[in-house]
């Protein structure tokens, strides 16, 4: 019977109410369902698995089967509908995982974690292979996504910092050089100046991959100070992924790869990592119009990081925390987070700070941008106030000007180009705005991001549901429906 995949634990078995509800969806019949399952296996190498209708059944009325066929199951309901189902979302369980987890609730411990981004990934790769793109993800948000995010200021059980090694143990590990190491580190800068110039939708697949290659590293033995190292290495690569994915508009799939990478993070023992992967999470809750959220997540890596955050992390997460309140439509808060933001970036020295790679993005262009956008989505909620419209303008003004010397964060530029071309909207200036609009839309021809794309196509639609008179605003309407495409791919 064990070549059938089944398992002898089934005393309390309660019916499979998640693999039946992906089953009943799929409109496969059991017979069908069991011969993919077959012909998977061999293509495998599994040749012992040999399933029928009745084992199926036995599965949906609460059997958990041996690996690898909840690996297959998750692989082909993938498959099926296009989107990274995981084992755990079929109710089944692998040798590490109980069927419980879902979602951002996670352990934090550094096998599961390991386990979590392998599989996750290699689903991913497996999707993106095929063309799909993991958009059914259910996106958590409220309590449920951020209590579990607070458990990563919660130390690790038994954890001991520099716990001596047993010299066996050590030879026995997987001997990664130096240099081998420093190359990994560098092909992830590498991976982050190829999405700030071209965006997310070229290169993420390539992320995704290099992102399961560490975490075959890390499933090898390997001496303490080498898995700190490839556990930061595995948190900057699952938050570029998680980075890359927003962009392109697969909102689910970026933040499991933003809560892989917080838990990363914490293997590796890098706080001011773990808050900049905790702002991203926080932008991405802006920008899906949760800005509570996005401010919880903010003050969370801002406590996480308080004694060991550099001021250019600590400028940044300032201008983060701005762009929530403004959201909120607070501004009196928006200001005093503006402000915190500048003084605290004042005492950023460039040439003393040896700093992260992950930072350095956030410059005094980046700077003025966040600043920009704060006070003119204050203007928004205020039903498009000319005052912070006015406020916005001379910052927007500067990050344009700086972004136009900048070659290699041509997504940031697009970006401020067109928060430049709302803001001459909001002040009934269209003319000004459509030419701004339209240097936008000749990066965007260039940078494949869903971001900047819709962002141009809801400025452009804005445009001309209020000043559609004007021949500039339908020139650049028809000019934008011919050169940018409805959606891009993403890879």
């Amino acid at each position: 019977m064990g070549g059938n995949g089944g398992s002898g634990a089934n005393a309390d078995k309660r019916p499979n109410e998640q693999l039946t509800s992906w089953f009943v969806r799929s409109g496969w019949s059991k017979g069908e369902l069991a011969r993919q399952v077959n012909r998977r296996a061999r293509q495998l190498g599994a040749n012992h698995i040999s399933t029928d209708t009745s084992r199926v059944r036995r599965w949906l009325d609460g059997e958990q089967p041996r690996e690898p066929i909840p690996r297959i199951l998750s692989e082909l309901f993938s498959e099926r509908f296009g989107a990274v189902v995981a084992i755990e979302d079929l109710g089944l369980r692998t040798a590490h995982q109980s069927a419980s987890l879902s979602g951002v609730d996670l352990p934090w411990t550094g096998t599961q974690t390991v386990d979590m981004i392998s599989e996750f990934s290699r689903s991913d790769l497996m999707l993106a292979r095929r063309g799909f793109l993991g958009t059914s993800l259910a996106l958590a948000a409220g309590p449920s996504l951020i209590e579990p995010m607070q458990r990563w200021l919660v130390p690790s059980p038994g954890a001991a910092p520099e716990a001596a090694e047993p010299v066996a143990s050590i030879r026995r590990a997987t001997r990664l050089s130096k240099p081998e190491l420093d190359l990994l580190e560098a092909t992830t800068a590498m991976f982050r100046q190829w999405d700030a110039q071209c965006g997310g939708g070229l290169r993420r697949k390539a992320v995704v991959g290099q992102l399961h290659e560490v975490t075959d590293l890390l499933q090898e033995p390997q001496p303490p100070a080498t898995e700190r190292r490839l556990f930061k290495i595995a948190a900057e690569l699952a938050e570029l992924a998680g980075w890359m994915s927003y962009d392109v508009g697969l909102q689910p799939t970026a933040q499991k790869y933003f809560v892989l990478a917080l838990h990363a993070a914490k293997e590796a023992g890098d706080k001011p990592l773990g808050s900049y992967i905790l702002s991203g999470m926080s932008r991405q809750m802006i920008h899906l119009g949760r800005p509570e959220d996005a401010l919880e997540l903010i003050h969370l890596a801002q406590y996480g990081s308080r004694d060991c955050a550099t001021p250019r992390t600590q400028s940044m997460l300032y201008a983060m925390e701005a762009r929530a309140y403004a959201n909120m439509g607070q501004p009196s808060k928006t200001k005093r987070a503006v402000r915190m933001a500048e003084d605290t970036f004042a005492d950023v020295d460039d040439i003393e700070e040896r700093e992260p790679d992950w930072i350095r993005f956030f410059s005094d262009a980046e700077l003025n941008g966040e600043n920009a956008h704060s006070y003119r989505d204050l203007a928004y909620v205020a039903g498009r106030s000319p005052t912070y419209a006015s406020l916005s303008q001379p910052v927007m003004e500067r990050a344009v000007e700086l972004f136009a010397k900048d070659a290699e964060h041509q997504r940031s530029y697009a970006l401020n180009l067109i928060g430049m071309a709302t803001v001459h909207l909001m002040q009934k200036e269209p003319e000004q705005g459509c030419v701004l609009a339209g240097q936008a839309l000749d990066i965007a021809k260039k940078v494949r991001s869903e971001r900047v794309n819709n962002r141009l196509r809801k400025t452009v639609d804005t445009a001309m549901r209020t000043f559609g008179e004007v021949s500039e605003v339908a020139r650049l309407t028809d000019e934008l429906a011919a050169q940018l495409p409805e959606s891009a791919e993403a890879v």
